[in-house]
């Protein structure tokens, strides 16, 4: 749709996921993108809500080289119930972003920050 960043991936095949089963899902298609892109497949928020269904590694990435056939590892997080998929069903979305090269350079130390090393939910912190 207008506006919308992501573009709908569809699965390939009909298929059941158990509760606790993941499955790699083939999409049918394939893209080329130009050198300094990346294709981010992301799992669809209604899918997580209504069924537990979301992807073992999110966002997946496509990158610029790759030609092969997209497919997406799904995963049914419900504890009690299976989610059918029919072809054609939308099982994730893609969004293409351009990138940024950087140059990694090893050094001895970092230099300081208001943060430092504390992460893990460390942030908003007063």
């Amino acid at each position: 749709k207008g506006g919308d960043a992501g573009a709908d991936i569809v699965s390939a095949i009909d298929i059941t996921l158990a509760p606790g089963e993941r499955a790699l899902v083939p999409t049918g298609i394939s893209i080329a993108l130009p050198d300094g892109y990346v294709a981010l497949v992301h799992p669809r928020s209604g899918l997580a809500i209504k069924h537990g269904v979301t992807m073992v590694n999110s966002p997946g990435n496509v990158d610029a080289g790759y030609r092969g056939e997209l497919k997406v590892i799904l995963i049914n997080h419900d504890p009690r119930e299976s989610v059918s998929f029919k072809r054609g069903d939308r099982v994730a979305q893609l969004v293409i972003q351009q990138v940024e090269r950087a140059e990694f350079i090893e050094v001895q130390d970092l230099p300081g920050s208001g943060r430092g090393t504390d992460g893990f939910g460390s942030t908003g912190r007063a």
